[in-house]
């Protein structure tokens, strides 16, 4: 009877075992190769869709700013220019001296961050209301509240404006700043982001002998201050950017906020393209500056539900 090398068995059973694993640790590499690959290319096709629909996006506001510099006339030739031949700086003297923009500026700051203000004070109050305190009726409520989202807006100008009329509010800051003290979005939005908000954390604090107020400021406003960040910036550019309301309620030249202005401007001065580029080229500043403030908060407020949810 043979008798059997053991080891030359192992060394065998080794070598016939060997390539094949080698072999699929390649193949394995290589379908991580290509993955990484496809990946990459599908990353790179992504950033430059996006690339190109930002110039796309910016193409408009990038001649608006070239037109405002451009000599009286020439944004209207054809074939039309995209750079200006001679740089002035004339259209932006003419709204500050002749057209009294300054005037019109203040107006809608005034106006635009006084709503601002207000409307974060009073939606978060009442937002972290319906999503925290209890008390009667608080779920019908807020349902019977929320139907109001559905509602154009357009419908109930007509009773705001004699609502106005009846304060003897026409004419007014006021008149235009007291309808948007308070809106259903705001309410809506920091409700639904004050949900998040643990009970136990305003239990100990009521334990504490704090009051609803002091855990309102001390506890709720710096848990929901990414959502506020996010109501200010929608709140802001809604109202510097509204034309209707300003529109009805305001009659006298001296009240008027830029939009209104800039609509009046329209009609004197129709042929004047590059004037007119020049005063958006004043309404857009502002509303760049208050996001490039609070886009940090803005950021961490819109993905703030993405991760919680």
């Amino acid at each position: 009877m043979s008798r059997t090398n053991p080891t030359f068995v192992e060394t065998k059973a080794t070598d016939d075992y060997l390539p094949g694993a080698l072999g699929g640790a390649a193949g394995g590499s290589g379908r991580g190769d290509s993955a990484l690959t496809q990946r990459r290319i599908s990353q790179v096709i992504l950033y430059a869709l996006l690339i190109i629909g930002a110039l796309i996006a910016l193409l408009p506001m990038l001649w608006m700013l070239s037109a405002s510099f451009m000599p009286t006339g020439e944004a209207s030739t054809y074939p039309p220019h995209f750079f200006p031949s001679k740089i002035t700086f004339a259209h932006y003297g003419e709204l500050f001296t002749r057209l009294n923009l300054g005037r019109y500026l203040f107006n809608s700051a005034l106006i635009a961050f006084t709503v601002t203000g207000i409307s974060l004070v009073i939606n978060s109050m009442a937002g972290y209301a319906f999503a925290k305190l209890r008390f009667r009726g608080r779920d019908r409520a807020f349902r019977i509240l929320s139907l109001g989202l559905v509602l154009p807006v357009q419908v109930a100008m007509l009773p705001l404006f004699l609502l106005m009329k009846n304060l003897h509010l026409i004419n007014t800051y006021w008149g235009v700043i007291i309808p948007g003290m308070s809106s259903i979005f705001g309410i809506f939005l920091i409700r639904q982001y004050a949900l998040s908000i643990p009970d136990d954390m305003l239990d100990a604090a009521r334990i504490d002998g704090a009051s609803e107020l002091r855990i309102y400021w001390s506890v709720v406003v710096p848990g929901i201050l990414p959502i506020l960040a996010t109501l200010a910036i929608w709140t802001f550019l809604a109202t510097w950017n509204d034309f209707m309301w300003p529109l009805i309620v305001l009659s006298d030249e001296a009240h008027y906020t830029l939009p209104v202005a800039l609509a009046n401007l329209s009609g004197e001065h129709v042929q004047d393209t590059e004037l007119m580029m020049a005063g958006s080229v004043l309404t857009v500043i502002p509303v760049l500056a208050v996001f490039l403030f609070l886009q940090r908060y803005y950021i961490q407020g819109v993905m703030a539900g993405s991760v919680k949810g």
